[in-house]
């Protein structure tokens, strides 16, 4: 099942650009450390940490089938050619790994390329602070994360519920939770991002492997050791979201978080030539980031808002009319919800995206005018 929008009568698909985040995940080295607020054991997991799951590969298939079947009017052949699809991942192996299964989805048995820099090298797309990719200062990064969240002490607040509810799931009545640091946002040491500790940063990872548990389609029983029902673990998912307010979705934060990404997207969607289909495939960051940028927000069933989804993805079409030669770009937020996932059922969502400031479908020039002026 899907959501299709039909291109508009008079306008033809031309090309297409995808930021989409990875597939299902092990937890990563420090979400849930062996002291972690609960006496309680982790479930366990059939990858190492950090990577991809098979149930993940297998959800990002299903996602990369729906899109050549949505994406049908860009008229490519059934393998089609490296200079009119082109994937690219970031260098960690969970990212590969969603691009390698996203390429057998899209073309299965085609063998499609999926491209990335040496996996000891930092990719500025994905990672732009920690390649020195644009001019950060941690000062004014934090100045306009201060102004955005009102300070850590009152995003602090904001989250009280939902730290509260993280604490039952976790079983933390009896005094099992670890201390958490006071509240704290700094430059880091080398001064090319910012680190934030305090309740936020212990809880946000936590609620977020209580969502891949659910994702995953772990029996229920082991979901939040049964504590954590799809309702609980979207109202657990603010705290993740929440994250992002901080590192990508302040003024300051999404200009230089999207500005190599942002740059690559206005070179596609204006080159003479290029792929009908861009595939970028990284983080929940450059998601969250580039919508920030784009002032839209993120939604879908079971998630919170601005909680990516595994696989969740912005979608920007170029559309061309015939008769006038002029373009135009549609946004879409393209998703499974938690449920779909987690049962690997066939249903995606589409949800169209509407750009401040630039009417549907925006103009093209109109569009670039705006991501540039919002990117570093």
């Amino acid at each position: 099942m899907t959501q299709a929008h039909p291109v508009p009568s008079g306008l033809r698909l031309e090309r297409v650009v995808m930021v989409m985040r990875h597939g299902v995940r092990a937890p990563l080295s420090g979400e849930v450390p062996v002291t972690t607020r609960t006496a309680q054991p982790w479930p366990n997991w059939p990858v190492p940490e950090g990577q991809l799951t098979p149930h993940g590969a297998s959800a990002i298939e299903l996602l990369a089938r729906h899109d050549r079947r949505w994406l049908a009017s860009l008229a490519l052949t059934r393998c089609p050619a490296a200079a009119t699809v082109r994937i690219w991942t970031n260098t960690a192996s969970r990212t590969i790994a969603s691009g390698e299964a996203y390429a057998q989805g899209f073309a299965p048995d085609c063998r499609l390329t999926v491209g990335h820099l040496a996996e000891d090298r930092t990719d500025p797309i994905f990672e732009p602070l920690a390649a020195g990719a644009t001019a950060f200062n941690p000062s004014q990064a934090i100045a306009s994360i201060d102004r955005f969240t009102g300070g850590m002490a009152a995003l602090v607040a904001r989250h009280r519920p939902a730290l509260v509810l993280l604490d039952t799931v976790l079983g933390c009545g009896h005094g099992a939770c670890s201390p958490v640091d006071p509240p704290s946002l700094v430059a880091s040491t080398d001064r090319r991002g910012i680190e934030l500790s305090g309740p936020i940063r212990a809880a946000s990872g936590i609620a977020q492997v209580l969502l891949l548990e659910d994702a995953e389609g772990m029996p229920r029983r082991a979901v939040g050791w049964g504590r954590a029902d799809p309702v609980t673990i979207a109202r657990l998912g603010a705290l993740h979201a929440a994250l992002f307010d901080v590192f990508t979705r302040s003024p300051y934060m999404a200009a230089h978080q999207a500005s190599p990404l942002g740059h690559r997207i206005i070179d596609t969607l204006t080159a003479a030539r290029a792929p009908r289909l861009d595939v970028m495939i990284g983080h929940d960051t450059n998601v969250t980031a580039l919508a920030a940028a784009l002032h839209v927000a993120l939604d879908a069933p079971g998630f919170a808002r601005n909680d990516v989804a595994p696989g969740g993805a912005m979608v920007i079409e170029r559309l061309r009319d015939p008769r006038s030669g002029e373009r135009f770009v549609r946004l879409y937020y393209r998703v499974q919800s938690l449920a779909a996932i987690r049962a690997l059922r066939p249903e995606v969502i589409a949800t169209p995206l509407a750009v401040p400031g630039c009417a549907a479908p925006c103009r093209l020039d109109r569009f670039v005018a705006l991501l540039k002026a919002r990117i570093a």
